[in-house]
């Protein structure tokens, strides 16, 4: 997540950041390289020219603190203005005081609506916010089919109507549906179209008149940069957003549309989500000053350790960190059972941002051992893994060159796919030792 913005950001802040004395030409010079950093990331050119100014007026002609370097000082300003950037506070759903609470999911089709609206239900189960689902796009039958199929995944209820084009009596029995079902929060996942058209926009104004939603929050794919602020902007202004919700945040997005959505919208449609991975629980809340954090390579344990909590296997994850810890150390089964793992807490570039420094190349560098945990490649590890015989997974140095080619062949792979994970299993090892520390780490910060 924003590996390049990240690299960039941090690239250049450190060649300021080591400095005695920082002169005016210095700052600007080097905010200048910022701005351009920003614009290249497709944020807007107002909000880039904004944030530099702002950080500018606190840094030129700023007096240098005892013990504090003025290159730290202003890295600490970047900060304080990306999290300003970025909306300054988390904003949460509000919650009707009289349930259940109504949302409205809107966007563009492609943009991961209906996933979102699932990912949504099975967060706020866990928040113990009673979810009820209703599939309101009733021009993309598939989008009714998919959206029963992730409800059932989530275990939550949903309403639907295959057939039915008024969207606004489907509605109203599914709002009455869920009041049936005790239903806290209900999740309305509306039609979307290619393109912002009027229709589209009537039929939403129309439902907003007769079914009067608590939260309006559009989904958004990050990885369009300008074009989602674009599109936030036009649904702000048609229908009154209040919330933002970002998918794809775990592709190649450059951070425009998460550094510009809050002041293109004056503030009123603050980032309350981001989709993190094509998991159901794959979504977290949007929390400014973590995110900033990431950005700057300065880490976000605080996230890494809450996703850990509510993905992990809490007793295999400590019985396979204490193993990885001995002077035998893990074996490959053990090491399987590591990448399943590993691959419950997202794309491993995501694990990387969270952890202090992790932006660096060097350290991206050094993920590439452990690539292993890619989904698409997990399937061939498998293979690979349990062609061996119980002995040779638990003592790989037996593995000769004969014993690998009988390997490859019965896994399907080729024998230099073997030689590679051999090689990443002593690098999983020093992996999962840092990921020891996850379960205490809440209560150290």
């Amino acid at each position: 997540m924003f590996d390049e913005l990240s690299e960039r950001l941090s690239a250049v802040l450190g060649q300021l950041r080591g400095r005695g004395v920082l002169t005016e030409e210095a700052v600007r010079e080097g905010l200048e390289t910022v701005r351009r950093v920003l614009l290249e990331a497709d944020v807007g050119f107002e909000a880039a020219q904004q944030f530099t100014d702002r950080v500018a007026e606190k840094a030129v002609g700023l007096p240098a603190l005892k013990g504090v370097a003025p290159g730290a000082q202003l890295v600490k300003f970047v900060h304080e203005e990306l999290i300003r950037l970025l909306g300054e506070q988390p904003a949460a759903i509000r919650f009707a005081s009289v349930p259940p609470t109504v949302v409205f999911l809107v966007g563009l089709q492609g943009s991961g609506k209906t996933t979102t609206a699932a990912k949504l239900a099975k967060r706020l189960v866990a928040e113990q916010k009673a979810p009820f689902l209703i599939a309101a796009d009733v021009y993309r039958p598939a989008a009714i089919e998919q959206l029963v199929e992730l409800a059932q995944r989530a275990k939550v209820g949903v309403h639907f109507e295959p057939g039915q084009q008024d969207v606004v009596a489907l509605v109203k029995r599914g709002l009455d549906a869920a009041r049936k079902a005790r239903a806290r929060t209900v999740l309305v996942d509306t039609a979307g179209r290619l393109a912002i058209d009027t229709e589209m926009m009537d039929e939403l104004a129309r439902l907003k008149a007769a079914v009067p939603p608590h939260e309006v929050l559009l989904v958004a794919d990050g990885m369009t940069g300008q074009d989602a602020v674009r599109i936030a902007r036009g649904f702000h202004e048609t229908v009154g957003l209040t919330g933002v919700v970002l998918t794809k945040m775990d592709g190649d997005a450059r951070g425009g549309a998460a550094l510009t959505i809050h002041s293109a919208t004056g503030g009123g449609a603050p980032i309350k989500y981001i989709g993190t991975g094509e998991g159901l629980e794959a979504i977290e809340p949007f929390r400014p000053d973590r995110m900033a954090g990431r950005m700057l390579a300065m880490g976000d344990v605080l996230s890494l350790v809450e996703r850990a909590e509510q993905t992990l296997d809490r007793e295999k994850a400590e019985r396979l960190a204490r193993k990885a810890t001995t002077k035998q150390g893990m074996d490959l089964s053990d090491f399987l059972d590591a990448l399943r793992e590993t691959q419950k807490l997202g794309p491993l570039e995501s694990i990387l941002s969270m952890l202090p420094g992790g932006g660096g190349a060097q350290a991206r560098e050094a993920m590439k051992a452990v690539k292993a945990a890619d989904p698409k490649r997990l399937k061939h590890v498998e293979a690979i893994v349990l062609s061996m015989t119980p002995e040779e997974r638990q003592h790989p140095e037996l593995l000769s060159g004969s014993r690998r080619a009988r390997v490859a062949k019965g896994a399907g792979r080729p024998v230099q796919e073997v030689n590679r994970l051999l090689a990443q299993f002593k690098e999983m090892g020093k992996f999962m030792k840092g990921m020891k520390g996850l379960k205490g780490m809440r209560g150290a910060i």
